[in-house]
């Protein structure tokens, strides 16, 4: 079949919804369907069979766009959306793919060209925008009556996690299925494993990865991080990720707090160096503050088979238990105490550890994933005109 895919964000950056969307791409690849991408003017093309990348004429004065809502989002989108109806009236699609706030594209698309969509839902567009600029909280009610628009016209709801799921069951989507992240870990690379361990303080080490914006809770880290100290706790913390402002602005925290010798931020990394950087660790955090969406990083972090430390907050516990995760509060004192038993129960830690491989192998392989995108298809190809 052939699909119509609209990826608005950079594509191809190691990030989160580009990571996703790209696994998806290589889904529907070896599934043997047409696809055709239509994504923002940035990132790095990727090759696969069936695939054909169209890309955004690059808007003045727009670079560098950034994760979440911003004015810069908002320029793409407005080009991206004639250019989505250029390829919807050029060519004949059975479906469009719509990812995050391109649903609202789709929905367009549909009611011109009548072609069905799936809205691919990543997060919650209205509380997404509310927790990012707080001073638009009296703009919730509408913002949510504005996302039933794509929830309710789509085909189907394909989100990430289960509390997306029950928002758009709750909203009224005629079909919701839920398409889970999986690892991505791969072959451990021991000189690239070597070179990581010496730009890293001693063991032993929390270690936390992903970007540094406010949601993922860096400051409740570093907050922990020098209770824990003060409190006689030995190791160190490694944060992998984050732009180079980001970085600066937590390095010069972490200096303040007379933590810099034993925090190290290693800034972006490759998704090629996870499997590497996570050998090194003993304990993987996740501190997030905001948001419902399952984390990318959790379920690499289960594959991993180390113990993990996460908040708890639905975000995290839609996926992690007590069974396979230490779970704190959101307080610097709570995620401390955690620290500290952590560094203190080896066993405990172990068994954490082996628990969470276990239930990444599983239910969170490459091969589940391809098996519920099989499935996926084949759903909406018994529902749509040949």
């Amino acid at each position: 079949m052939r699909i119509l895919f609209l990826a608005p964000h950079p594509f191809y950056q190691e990030r989160g919804t580009p990571i996703a969307v790209n696994l998806l791409l290589e889904a529907l690849s070896k599934a043997g369907h047409t696809v055709d991408l239509l994504t923002y003017h940035e990132g790095v093309n990727v090759v696969h069979p069936g695939l054909t990348i169209h890309r955004i004429p690059r808007p003045p004065l727009v670079r560098n766009v950034p994760p979440g809502p911003s004015w810069k989002k908002i320029v793409c989108d407005k080009v991206m959306f004639w250019c989505a109806l250029r390829l919807a009236r050029r060519h004949a699609y059975d479906w469009v793919h719509a990812v995050e706030e391109s649903a609202f594209m789709a929905a367009a698309i549909r009611r011109l060209r009548g072609i069905p969509y799936l809205y691919d839902m990543d997060s919650s567009l209205g509380r997404q925008i509310v927790e990012k600029f707080r001073f638009l909280s009296f703009l919730r009610p509408a913002l949510r009556r504005l996302e039933r628009i794509p929830l309710r016209g789509a085909l189907a709801v394909v989100p990430m996690c289960d509390a997306l799921a029950d928002i758009a069951r709750a909203e009224g989507a005629k079909k919701v299925f839920v398409l889970r992240d999986v690892s991505l870990l791969g072959p451990i690379d021991p000189a690239m494993r070597d070179a990581l361990d010496a730009r890293m303080p001693p063991a032993p080490r929390f270690m936390y990865v992903g970007n540094l914006e406010k949601y993922q809770g860096l400051d409740l880290l570093l907050d922990a991080f020098q209770l824990f100290t003060q409190e006689g706790g030995k190791g160190s913390l490694v944060v992998a990720g984050g732009t180079e402002a980001d970085v600066r602005r937590y390095r010069g925290k972490a200096d303040s707090m007379d933590l810099g010798g034993r925090v190290a931020f290693l800034g972006p990394q490759p998704v090629g160096n996870l499997s590497a950087l996570f050998d090194l660790a003993d304990v993987l955090v996740s501190p997030r503050i905001q948001g419902n969406n399952t984390p990318m990083k959790i379920y690499s972090y289960l594959a991993s088979g180390k113990p993990v430390l996460a908040t708890d907050l639905p975000t995290h516990t839609q996926v992690l238990t007590s069974e396979v995760a230490l779970l704190a509060p959101i307080r610097a004192g709570a995620f401390a105490e955690a620290m500290v038993r952590l560094i203190g129960e080896p066993g405990f830690r172990a068994q954490l550890g082996a628990r969470g491989r276990a239930l990444a192998v599983r239910e969170y392989s490459p091969e589940a994933f391809d098996r519920s995108v099989r499935e996926l298809c084949q759903w909406v190809a018994d529902r749509i005109p040949s």
